[in-house]
């Protein structure tokens, strides 16, 4: 079985999602300590002024963990729902996606960033993007390490065959390691993204799925996976 373990990030980009697509069990590792000015509630859109970040206000401490996270104030939501209206209510699917908007931002209240996360990304995956890949919860295993073993812990509780890591994890994990465990590793690449038309040019990737979604529709997958061109490295 092949495995990523991912941080649950704020609407995430598109590379997020191809590696999703290119496993059969993700796991959500939100136990791990909370970092200020990362992914985990922010994520950026494209605008008439250019690319420009939405955050979810979660306070300035770092002596907590990811999914200990608590939102005390839901102001934000409308005020990023407006956001995307202003910035994308003109793309051809914008109005496709307003009813998964419209119940995030508008019908709940979010309290936990983790939560929060989660439904947006399990959401877009299975429904949106009609990926078939399953979901786990590293807080559902009962984990005793750190670092690097604390990755192949919990990919022998899963009984995972291969693991899927983003590029970054080559800093810190050892393919020896990996081999000893009888694990096999493969290295996530981001290149050979597919261009799509942009309202406001010129184009950019780095930007939320939703972008993806908003300009492209249902052939949204295709864009989200670089179909032409495959990128996992060995």
């Amino acid at each position: 079985m092949r495995v990523a373990i991912l941080q649950s990030n704020y609407i995430p980009w598109k590379g997020y999602f191809d590696i999703i697509d290119r496993v059969d069990l993700i796991v959500f590792h939100d136990d791990l300590q909370y970092t200020k000015q990362d992914w985990r509630n922010r994520n950026r859109i494209k605008t008439h002024n250019g690319a420009t970040w939405m955050t979810v206000p979660c306070g300035t401490s770092e002596k907590r963990l990811i999914c200990e996270v608590t939102l005390n104030d839901s102001s934000w939501q409308e005020a990023h729902w407006k956001r995307l209206f202003d910035s994308y209510h003109s793309t051809r699917f914008f109005h496709s996606y307003e009813p998964f908007l419209r119940e995030v931002y508008l019908e709940r209240v979010w309290k936990n960033l983790s939560d929060l996360n989660q439904f947006i990304i399990k959401y877009i995956a299975r429904e949106l993007l009609s990926i078939g890949t399953e979901f786990d919860d590293s807080r559902r295993h009962e984990l005793k390490k750190t670092n690097a073993e604390r990755v192949l812990e919990l990919l022998r509780a899963v009984n995972a065959s291969h693991y899927l890591s983003g590029p970054a994890g080559r800093s810190y994990l050892s393919e020896q390691m990996f081999l000893e465990a009888g694990i096999g590793i493969d290295w996530m690449s981001y290149d050979h993204y597919q261009e799509y038309e942009q309202v406001f040019p010129p184009f950019e990737h780095n930007l939320t799925v939703l972008d993806v979604l908003f300009h492209t529709g249902p052939d949204a997958r295709r864009f989200v996976t670089g179909a032409r061109s495959p990128r996992v490295a060995s």
